[in-house]
């Protein structure tokens, strides 16, 4: 009866491991959405119009993870999300600043996953990286952009959002939402804000492949 027990108690434990071993440690998230900024009153001016104000632009995430530790709470991994501004456009009352500029941020952080095996499961991130700003070759009333037009810059990373796994016919696909702001300094936009940082949000979905 002790062998027969013992037998039984390796098996179960050999089964266990066997589907922590057969668990997606990888995936692979690629969401769509859009990149806010607060306007920015430039200081010591009085004409019409003397706030920098950015448009929403349409952005895209990439994003690598590894998952590191489970626990009955949830999870614990490391990603890399990497955030694509290709155009977001500027306005001003005078032409000084570019036209546009883009962006990308490579932020590695550490991101804590609650409730990981059921079909909703919050999550949050924290970490940093860099960003690297582009702006246009022309001013954005006309003419060439007679300022230093390429910027990189070290960036403070912190997001939230949540899985949510499809039931029924979509079973296996994760939607996800998220929301993350990189903290970087400002862009080359040949006027002085007073600021030194800005802040970058953006707030998307999509879909995670788990491999």
């Amino acid at each position: 009866m002790r062998k027969l027990s013992a037998a039984a108690l390796l098996l179960a434990a050999a089964s266990i491991i066997a589907a922590a071993q057969d668990q997606p440690k990888n995936e692979i998230a690629v969401t769509i959405g859009r990149t806010f900024i607060s306007d920015q009153k430039v200081p010591n001016t009085n004409f019409f119009n003397n706030t920098v104000h950015s448009g929403k632009g349409l952005s895209f995430s990439g994003n690598y993870a590894r998952r590191l530790q489970n626990f009955r709470w949830g999870a614990v991994s490391i990603e890399v999300p990497v955030i694509i501004n290709p155009d977001e456009d500027l306005n001003y009352g005078q032409n000084q600043v570019p036209i546009q500029y883009s962006s990308i941020f490579v932020t590695p952080a550490a991101r804590v996953t609650f409730f990981h095996d059921l079909a909703f499961s919050p999550f949050f991130s924290f970490g940093g990286g860099l960003g690297h700003f582009v702006a246009s070759k022309d001013l954005v009333f006309g003419g060439p952009n007679p300022g230093h037009r390429i910027k990189t810059t070290g960036a403070l990373h912190g997001g939230i959002g949540f899985d949510l796994h499809l039931p029924g016919k979509l079973h296996g696909l994760v939607f996800r939402f998220e929301a993350r702001d990189n903290w970087s300094g400002v862009p080359p936009i040949n006027v002085n804000t007073g600021r030194t940082r800005q802040h970058n949000y953006y707030v998307g979905g999509g879909l995670v492949f788990a491999f």
